[in-house]
Formats: structure tokens, C-alpha cells, sequence
């Protein structure tokens, strides 16, 4: 195993995030790279390779030391440090460094696909406080169709993380799910939106924000 500082390609620190991110008062830490190529999507410069060309490689004492200065304002609303992307998933081994690095007041949040291995969910559960998931589309054809990729890991996740979160809740430690479901003109339907909502309900989630996409 190795010893190695973990490092995290950085291309944007967004402070004064006030409920976009994650709860309280926010920073959003924008990390290079992800496994989806989305037709539209919102966020290019996570996975253009001009932009790891300007990424800045930190640390996680370096990042700490960028970010602490919110301090009380983290702790004085629940708000903390949000990991985004491109895919925060990507980056497991860094974010469970950076707790350490932080300690245990911060809220720390991840906006995910879910669309990695199982192993990298695992990892993080007993580190990260809430999950903002961005899930397109339930529908298998209509998922592959925009991402470029199947939606199989993207289920088994959803399924291990309503369990365990569901189980934590019970010892009184409970997380936060926000799940976000799309209108993609061109790619799903009304109809599809909310076969994907309801099955997401019957899976046991229930902080859902459905919203249309503006095509420009």
C-alpha cells in the first residue's frame, strides 16, 4: 500500500455557497475529470483536457489551509466543504485524507453520478455527511443514450447507499441524499421523469428536485 500524499486537480474554489452545494454556508471544490461524456453538458471544463492544463494540484493540508478561513461561518450554519466535478467520487482517497486533515464539524458533501465502481461509495460512507446525485435518467436506453455509458453500477449504488444510509439513521447517524432528475429535451420525457421519480421514491428516497434543461 502506498504511503503517497493524495493530490487533487483543482480547477475552481467557489466560496459563499448558500444552499446550491450543500447546507449553510459552502465551498464548492471543483475537481478535474469524470466517467460520463453527457451530450449537454453543464460542466465541460471537468473533463477538457485544456482545463488540467490549469488545474492546480493540492494537498489536503494545502486545500485546508485555502478553505479554513470560512471557518466559522461553516460551523455556525452546518455548511462545510462540497466536492464536485466532473465526478468527486474519482477522488475517494483524497476527500477521506482531507476529513482527517479538517476534522469531524464540517459538513462534507460529494455531487456524484454514482457511476464508479462500488468499492469508491464504500469508502467514503463513514467520511461524507451528504450525497447530492445527479442521476439524468433511470431508463436504461435513455440513460446509455446520453451519457455514453450503461446505468447498471448507477443502480447497484443507489440501492447500497438507501440501505445503508437507512441503517446509520438507525444508529443514529444519519446522512442526506439530494437527488436531482433532469428533462433533457431531445434525450427523455415528461413520462420518463416521473417513472424515474417514483422509482427512486420506492428505493427510499424522498428529497427529490426534478428541472428542465435550457438548450442554448
Amino acid at each position: 500500500m502506498s504511503n503517497a500524499v493524495p493530490t487533487l486537480p483543482v480547477f475552481a474554489i467557489r466560496r459563499h455557497r448558500l444552499t446550491t452545494d450543500g447546507n449553510g454556508v459552502s465551498t464548492l471544490v471543483g475537481a478535474y475529470g469524470c466517467p460520463l461524456s453527457c451530450r449537454y453538458c453543464i460542466n465541460p471544463h471537468a473533463w477538457n483536457p485544456k482545463t488540467l492544463e490549469k488545474c492546480i494540484s493540492l494537498t489536503p493540508e494545502e486545500l485546508y489551509e485555502r478553505v479554513k478561513i470560512d471557518d466559522l461561518y461553516f460551523r455556525a450554519t452546518g455548511g462545510g466543504i462540497t466536492f464536485g466535478g466532473g465526478e468527486s467520487l474519482l477522488h475517494t482517497e483524497f476527500i477521506c485524507a482531507f476529513r482527517k486533515v479538517c476534522g469531524p464539524d464540517w459538513t462534507l458533501s460529494v455531487e456524484t453520478s454514482l457511476n464508479l465502481p462500488g468499492h469508491r461509495l464504500e469508502r467514503i460512507l463513514d467520511v461524507v455527511d451528504d450525497y447530492i446525485i445527479d442521476i439524468k435518467d433511470l431508463d436504461p436506453l435513455v440513460y446509455e443514450s446520453y451519457t455514453g455509458m450503461p446505468i447498471d453500477r448507477v443502480l447497484s449504488n443507489l440501492q447500497f447507499l438507501s440501505e445503508r444510509l437507512a441503517a446509520s439513521a438507525e444508529n443514529g447517524k444519519p446522512g442526506h441524499v439530494r437527488i436531482r432528475v433532469p428533462l433533457i429535451p431531445n434525450y427523455n420525457s415528461p413520462a420518463h421523469l416521473e417513472q424515474s421519480v417514483s422509482k427512486l421514491r420506492s428505493m427510499g428516497f424522498s428529497d427529490i428536485e426534478t428541472f428542465s434543461y435550457t438548450i442554448r
